[in-house]
């Protein structure tokens, strides 16, 4: 009888773990049918459910940011971006990630207060997120699988290009072949439509994101 008792606790853990599976692969699925980004909800700093179908017709930038990065500094310059494209139709939705490094620690709070402190950003923040791994944001996911990792800009002036290579390139040789994000700061650009325009690794030049969403919004 025991046995029978063991067998059955056995068989409800494999169907739990099946179970679970089954709901990753569906939601998973389900963020790659998506044709556009207005299909995500994703949740603000407060928790609060924002469908991305609130931004439709407008040029978005997308970011995964941290507090204690290298490139927390683009921040200065992400914010002067806003506030001289922001009239024209342009949002930068900010997600702060905790997975590089342990650099983006605090509560939604904090890092709201610090970037705001220090940065005096306006831009939308959002709740901390995964942008990688099994705990992933859907809307990463799909942002990943439309727009792949090419490679860090290995002419970068302050030669953080060759510094990230070399990192990544120890911890795994092949990190290049996979499209992960990388790091903080990597920017996706969307057009009015909805759709993925360009990905931007952390060591683009910030005039070059300028440029080009600044071409996307003379795009009527």
């Amino acid at each position: 009888m025991y046995l029978r008792y063991e067998n059955k606790i056995t068989k409800c853990i494999i169907m739990k773990r099946v179970l679970l599976l089954l709901c990753a692969i569906g939601m998973l699925a389900g963020a790659m049918a998506q044709r556009n980004i207005y299909g995500f909800t994703v949740n603000d700093q407060n928790g609060k459910a924002v469908s991305l179908s609130d931004y439709k017709g407008k040029v978005i930038l997308i970011i995964n940011s941290a507090t204690q990065c290298g490139f927390t500094y683009q921040y200065s310059d992400l914010q002067s971006m806003y506030s001289k494209f922001k009239d024209e139709g342009f949002v930068i939705l900010d997600f702060p990630c905790n997975q590089f490094g342990e650099q983006a620690p605090g509560s939604n709070q904090e890092i709201h207060t610090f970037c705001t402190n220090n940065y005096y950003i306006t831009f939308p923040q959002f709740d901390k997120i995964d942008v990688n791994g099994e705990n992933a944001s859907p809307l990463f996911t799909w942002l990943k699988a439309k727009k792949g990792f090419e490679g860090f800009d290995m002419n970068d002036r302050l030669g953080f290009g060759t510094k990230m290579h070399e990192m990544l390139l120890r911890k795994d040789p092949n990190y290049a072949n996979n499209s992960d994000i990388k790091w903080n700061f990597t920017k996706f650009l969307i057009d009015r439509k909805g759709n993925v325009v360009k990905r931007f690794e952390p060591t683009a030049d910030m005039e070059d994101v300028i440029q080009a969403a600044y071409q996307l919004l003379q795009e009527k």
